[in-house]
């Protein structure tokens, strides 16, 4: 199993890769229309031109973006850590501030 670096951007880049794919799989499929392969009638098979460019290109994605997933899973799950990180030290300071505000003598 390889490690992959996580990139700036890459939820970025994979969903625009993503994108791509899907139109390049819908230009195949207009294509397809355009010369009469698929029989398309009105807006119900402009419809069904996405949908079948969209089957298309889920399984092209899945196979072909696998390393651009796993860098944007990384990116995430560092920022969760990052988040989570973070939270945790504003919480020890708020319980640290808490805690010297019950020891300081109350003044009456």
């Amino acid at each position: 199993m390889s490690t992959v670096t996580p990139t700036k951007h890459a939820a970025l880049r994979y969903t625009g890769m993503r994108l791509g794919i899907f139109v390049l799989c819908f230009l195949v499929v207009w294509l397809l229309a355009y010369v009469e392969v698929i029989e398309v009638n009105g807006a119900e098979g402009t419809v069904l031109l996405i949908g079948v460019a969209a089957l298309l290109s889920a399984p092209i994605s899945y196979v072909v973006l696998s390393r651009q997933r796993d860098a944007m899973s990384e990116e995430i799950v560092d920022k969760v850590t990052q988040t989570k990180r973070r939270l945790a030290e504003d919480r020890t300071r708020e319980d640290a501030a808490q805690d010297a505000d019950r020891l300081r003598p109350q003044k009456s």
